[in-house]
């Protein structure tokens, strides 16, 4: 029984995917300079997260429309940074926003924080 709810999950997930790439509106516009910017501040953030979970898909939805363009990471099954989440982070759960700062990592959980904490830091 599980296998088939996990068929069913997984065919549902890539459906919302799709019609999730389908219908992106556009990127926020920045200055060249300004994105290059952007994109260095990016450098210290990676997302850890699932292709087909729709809190995921929201999150990176996000992601495209403020056009931060972080580092994605697959917590699938298998995956070297699913154990990197769990021993760092302290539970598999996606989606999770890795932030380095200068004093340690941060780990951010839940996609409406990420997307608040983006944002913040990114969108004036």
């Amino acid at each position: 029984m599980s296998l088939i709810i996990y068929a069913v999950r997984n065919f549902l997930g890539v459906i919302i995917a799709f019609v999730d790439v389908i219908t992106r509106g556009p990127k926020l516009k920045r200055s060249k300079h300004v994105q290059e910017k952007v994109e260095q501040d990016l450098k210290g953030l990676s997302l850890y997260q699932f292709f087909a979970c729709p809190f995921c898909i929201k999150t990176r939805r996000a992601m495209h429309k403020m056009n931060l363009p972080i580092e994605k990471r697959s917590v699938s099954k298998g995956s070297p940074f699913r154990e990197e989440l769990l021993t760092e982070g302290g539970k598999i759960q996606s989606p999770c926003l890795r932030i380095e700062k200068a004093d340690g990592v941060e780990w951010l959980y839940d996609s409406s924080a990420i997307i608040a904490y983006l944002q913040t830091r990114f969108v004036r």
